[in-house]
């Protein structure tokens, strides 16, 4: 079986998200990762809470397919261990705090300067200059300063969204932009620094709500689970008081509502709805007039109408129903993935090939692989067992 990055050695030095959500995928394309943790607890993303059968949800769900090496970079003695290591390395990412990897010597210069032929990726909130350059960056504070929070919400009070979004964001930009200098160095020979902002990656998720406010005009509204602009798109409640979630986004569409699902056909020439702009000026009045037809009808007597009008929609599933989704099940997207307490059901990566079977290797315990590396990399074991006792790894 040949995966497209076979023989291609990740070093991370990572925590929380973003970083191990795109090294996850280098690694289930074939990229050897070894996730560089603190002795003891490790990735801090560990500890976040239990809930997957003793293990951190956050944690299972990146961290799968990489290889765990505790190491104290801090301490004088991981010098010899980082020089090792890192001169067989193709790739080297970091989201550590601000300045934290250049202080270690991990800048991406000092590293390029050193092994030419190295990628380097660094996530950080804010990117390596500007004023906010030392600035440490959570999540929820990314989505504040990207605008989110401004347009995601009730009328009455802003909502961050229910993921971390600015760290997948992040994370996405990163696995992509390595592929690129991996590509690119096959072409030159030479390795490629990555700056990856998460400011500046959720920025540009934000791009209709950005570009609709062009030239200081007004945001879009925040609208719940509606959309801002567009309506009727967004959740109706049936009369068994379930809730459809289904979506209008033209005039043939809202002829076919009208005529086939609510069976008002004079709505259709009724100005207070012809035309987005005013059906979305109308949204109450035109809530009332679909909860009221829906109300004699269960979610499923809905959703059939919809379907054979072929309008757009969706069941608002709750978490346990989206576990036994009939689609993920039919296109076989869960796999069984070992770890510390055994097998845990994981998605597959998203993006199906038949070129390769990605890798689905096990979730690891802290300090896993610590010995097995060092020994690789020529350490004996009674300097393992030096190291070990000094607090080195």
């Amino acid at each position: 079986m040949i995966r497209p990055l076979d023989g291609i050695l990740v070093v991370s030095f990572e925590q929380a998200i973003a970083a191990p959500f795109a090294s996850r995928q280098l690694a289930e394309a074939g990229a050897r990762v070894i996730k560089v943790e603190r002795p003891g607890d490790g990735d801090f993303a560990r500890v976040y809470d239990q809930r997957t059968r003793g293990i951190c949800s956050h944690f299972v769900w990146v961290n799968r397919s990489k290889e765990s090496l505790t190491l104290d970079i801090k301490h004088p003695a991981a010098s010899e261990i980082l020089d090792r290591l890192l001169a067989k390395a193709d790739v080297v990412m970091q989201n550590l705090a601000p300045g934290a990897a250049a202080r270690c010597g991990l800048g991406a210069k000092a590293l390029r300067a050193k092994y030419p032929r190295i990628i380097t990726c660094g996530i950080s909130g804010y990117g390596e200059d500007g004023p906010y350059r030392d600035k440490k960056a959570y999540d929820l504070l990314v989505q504040s300063e990207a605008g989110l929070l401004a347009i995601t919400g009730s009328v009455d009070e802003p909502a961050k969204a229910g993921i971390p979004v600015a760290d997948i964001a992040a994370g996405t930009n990163a696995y992509s932009s390595i592929l690129n200098a991996i590509i690119l160095r096959g072409r030159t020979g030479v390795g490629s620094g990555i700056d990856v902002s998460m400011l500046e990656a959720l920025t540009e998720w934000m791009g209709f709500p950005l570009y609709y406010t062009i030239d200081g005009q007004s945001a879009p509204p925040r609208a719940g689970a509606s959309h801002a602009t567009i309506y009727p798109y967004g959740p109706f409640s049936a009369g068994d008081n379930k809730v459809v979630v289904f979506a209008i986004q033209n005039e043939r569409e809202w002829g076919w509502f009208c005529n086939e699902v609510i069976t008002q056909p004079s709505l259709v020439e009724d100005a207070r709805f012809k035309g987005s702009a005013a059906r979305s000026l109308h949204r109450q009045a035109l809530k009332q007039i679909i909860e009221g037809a829906f109300k004699p009808l269960s979610a499923k007597e809905v959703i059939d109408r919809l379907n054979a009008a072929k309008i757009a929609n969706g069941r608002m599933n709750q978490l346990s129903e989206l576990w036994a989704h009939p689609q993920l099940a039919a296109r076989k997207h869960w796999a069984a993935v070992n770890s510390p307490v055994g097998n845990i059901p994981n998605l597959m990566p998203v993006g199906k090939t038949d070129g390769y079977a990605p890798r689905l290797d096990p979730i690891p315990a802290v300090g896993q692989h610590t010995r097995g590396i060092l020994g690789e990399l020529g350490f004996s074991d009674q300097t393992i067992m030096q190291m070990q006792s000094q607090g080195v790894i």
